[in-house]
């Protein structure tokens, strides 16, 4: 379902100027709206990772990575253990040393716990843990879901938005597994 039309003033900057990329050697094949895309995307997680930092610190545990904050929420989704494994693979990280550097921070910061299920040594978020998620959460309703909300941007929309971009990460790394066979 297509988005509502640019602006005359946008359709007026795209004609004159071209898509907005940050690198135009790669806007110049057959897709220039892939690196637009990606562009976007780019900005959107540098600015993604500064809200995630910043939240956390109003939320009273401050000197976290954006990975730390991540694997902390994953972790707490649910309420039940996980394994280092299953963080991964929801995240969709393959360096499982990136993740287990987190746990063992949070766990050093006393937001997680470790378990055991069988085998398998798990994680399990704490009360600590499980506070400062819900203050993040309460930060996050106040200063982010309040403005996207002053947008007047359809949830529909941003949920069609949100598969689109979980599609284009299944692109991605089909053309990275291909990459690495080259």
């Amino acid at each position: 379902m297509p988005g509502p039309d640019p602006s005359p003033d946008a359709k007026l900057t795209e004609t004159l100027l071209g898509p907005i990329v940050s690198s135009g050697h790669l806007a110049s094949g057959a897709m220039p709206a892939l690196s637009e895309f990606e562009f976007a995307l780019n900005m959107t997680v540098h600015a993604f990772q500064r809200w995630m930092l910043r939240c956390m610190s109003v939320a009273g545990v401050p000197d976290l990575t954006p990975m730390d904050v991540l694997v902390l929420h994953n972790v707490n989704h649910r309420g039940k253990a996980k394994r280092l494994a299953d963080i991964c693979l929801v995240l969709n990280i393959e360096d499982t040393h990136i993740v287990n550097y987190s746990l063992k921070k949070l766990e050093r910061l006393k937001l997680i716990k470790s378990g055991r299920k069988g085998k398998e040594k798990t994680v399990a978020v704490t009360q600590g843990g499980e506070d400062a998620c819900r203050r993040y959460a309460q930060v996050r309703e106040q200063l982010l879901v309040k403005s996207v909300l002053a947008t007047s941007i359809d949830p529909a929309r941003l949920s069609e938005i949100a598969a689109t971009i979980r599609s284009l990460s299944g692109q991605y790394d089909q053309a990275a597994r291909a990459a690495a066979s080259l």
